[in-house]
């Protein structure tokens, strides 16, 4: 059997720190900017996490409409607004589940809501708790009936369920993005929003929130060729857990025992952050050493000097003790853009969207694409 490397570091290293332990800290107060085009959660008024589960799904979509052009975050986000208030007042878990659940008036043609047809259930009541009537369920509030038709395992926990605010995030895309739209067109995307709800006045509503998000920082689209196919693999592995030595180019796997906090990966099925880096470049043919501070070594180094707007969507992202030595380079990650990185960060979280400022020791990237 073929013995792994431990963690993201040196063996050298192994007795001064963990890859993925550094404390996570607070974002940086609202208005802050760390680099151009930078948006935190807190600027846009949105949860961390349903910030993360938006930006997954317009991530994920073109994985399911090949054609569709202009899905960004900032959409999924108008909606949700409208829809849910971004699951106000409801717990959303690191690997998206809601609790408790979000379901709507009961549709049995009352005209509570504003529902004056009657939709009988079609889900035996297993998603919105009625069996005799539809609920609209979730942040993005689908019909259930809608929801199995869009739905999707946009976090790659094997349960596709409107109360995984990934699941409904890329089911809001896909349904959005219809057989290939353009966005990017005001009228396309007005039209996609009326689908959505057969009302100007909704739209109205939508589009308002958008442009409001869209002027906080560069409405950009997702990447497109071999950054779009590392950064989908990556986010496909949302709520997936930290494991202490786990994974590699095949998927999540078990680690080794210990961490320098005490966590025995043998036990865990999952990535630590250089095997989700591993694993994400693997799907875009490209093959990364184990650890981090051995993956600073590959391609095009970009300095930490030139600060985070020198880094595109899909470079690798690195935080080491000194900046200019990669040998101390505890933890790595992969940049989203707009401020955000993927990464497995530490025992007991899982693989998820932060802010590339939720940790200290800036070391810079590296773009192999």
């Amino acid at each position: 059997m073929r013995k792994r490397k431990a963690g993201c570091l040196f063996i050298l290293l192994m007795s001064l720190a963990a890859c993925c332990t550094a404390p996570v800290l607070m974002m940086a107060a609202a208005g802050q900017s760390q680099g151009q085009g930078q948006v935190d959660a807190a600027a846009a008024g949105i949860p961390e996490r349903m910030l993360a589960a938006y930006l997954t799904g317009a991530a994920q979509v073109t994985t399911y409409s090949p054609d569709c052009k202009g899905m960004r975050w900032q959409v999924l986000a108008g909606i949700a607004r409208v829809e849910s208030e971004h699951a106000a007042g409801h717990q959303v878990a690191d690997n998206g589940d809601i609790t408790p659940p979000i379901t709507g008036p009961r549709l049995d043609g009352s005209g509570v809501g504003g529902n004056t047809t009657a939709i009988p259930d079609t889900d035996g009541g297993a998603w919105d708790g009625d069996s005799a009537y539809e609920r609209a369920v979730g942040p993005f509030q689908f019909l259930p009936e809608t929801f199995r038709a869009y739905g999707r395992d946009a976090n790659g926990d094997g349960v596709i369920s409107p109360h995984n605010a990934d699941d409904e995030a890329l089911a809001a895309a896909i349904y959005l993005c219809g057989n290939g739209r353009d966005l990017t067109d005001r009228e396309q995307l007005r039209a996609a929003i009326h689908t959505y709800n057969l009302s100007w006045a909704y739209v109205d509503d939508v589009v308002s929130g958008i442009d409001r998000y869209d002027a906080l920082g560069p409405a950009s689209s997702t990447p497109t060729g071999s950054a779009g196919t590392v950064i989908q693999a990556a986010l496909a592995q949302i709520g997936i857990p930290y494991s202490w030595g786990g994974g590699g180019p095949e998927g999540p796997s078990t680690g080794i025992c210990c961490s320098p906090r005490g966590q025995d990966g043998g036990t865990v099925v999952g990535f630590d952050c250089s095997g989700l880096t591993q694993y994400a470049y693997a799907k875009a043919g490209i093959n990364l050493p184990r650890t981090a501070a051995e993956q600073a070594g590959a391609g095009k180094r970009i300095p930490a000097a030139a600060g985070y707007e020198a880094l595109q969507p899909g470079d690798l992202i690195f935080y080491g003790y000194d900046p200019t030595s990669n040998s101390t380079i505890h933890h790595v990650g992969i940049y989203l853009g707009d401020g955000k990185m993927i990464n497995a960060p530490r025992p007991g979280r899982s693989v998820s969207i932060d802010p590339v400022t939720s940790m200290p020791d800036y070391a810079g990237g590296a773009r192999l694409l």
